[in-house]
């Protein structure tokens, strides 16, 4: 399923396919991260990701800032990551290059901490099509030699039947999206298949 391109109209069968998407992809991500929708409301939701990466924080933050290299082309609008770029500074895009001329941007950037943290607002996929809105916060912290990642993503605005259940499609592509980060610093492919092979 492509997080990307879901419009309006096929939101309730995304809604119907989340709870089952979201419990497959927390299988997969089960070493030492965790993912959570933590509230949902008819007007919105926030998700909370986490992982223990085990590497300093500047190189955790060095990939972070380089989605190109970790994000699923499965989940962007040109089905090729290579094509996503992110402008690390205030006032900085999280952009998508598209054939043909086209772009989408994704989010903006509004706080940066180099080694610490990152902060954007924007809609995300499906919700660009929506009236609603989303801050995500990035936190570096080390811990044991590594660094704890934390992602949050809060989703807010009017949809017409409510934010109650989208928010676990939501959560399962983020919590996917951490994994692959994850795997990507600690093994050089954001790849299970090829992370797993000796």
């Amino acid at each position: 399923m492509n997080f990307a391109s879901i419009s309006t109209n096929s939101a309730r069968r995304f809604q119907h396919l989340a709870a089952g998407a979201a419990l497959a992809i927390a299988l997969v991500v089960s070493d030492r991260a965790s993912a959570e929708v933590t509230d949902a409301a008819s007007n919105g939701f926030t998700i909370v990701e986490t992982a223990h990466v085990a590497t300093a924080g500047d190189k955790v933050y060095a990939a972070l800032i380089a989605p190109q290299r970790w994000w699923s082309s499965e989940h962007t609008f040109s089905g090729n990551a290579a094509n996503l770029s992110l402008d690390a500074k205030a006032g900085g895009c999280w952009c998508e290059t598209l054939p043909g001329g086209g772009s989408v941007l994704h989010m903006t950037v509004v706080y940066v901490a180099p080694g610490k943290g990152l902060r954007l607002r924007g809609s995300l996929g499906p919700f660009q099509t929506m009236a609603a809105d989303g801050a995500m916060v990035w936190s570096l912290a080390p811990k044991d030699g590594g660094t704890d990642v934390t992602m949050t993503y809060a989703v807010a605005g009017y949809l017409k039947d409510g934010f109650g259940k989208i928010g676990q499609g939501a959560d399962g592509v983020l919590a996917e999206q951490l994994a692959r980060l994850k795997r990507m610093v600690e093994t050089g492919s954001p790849d299970a298949s090829r992370a797993n092979t000796p």
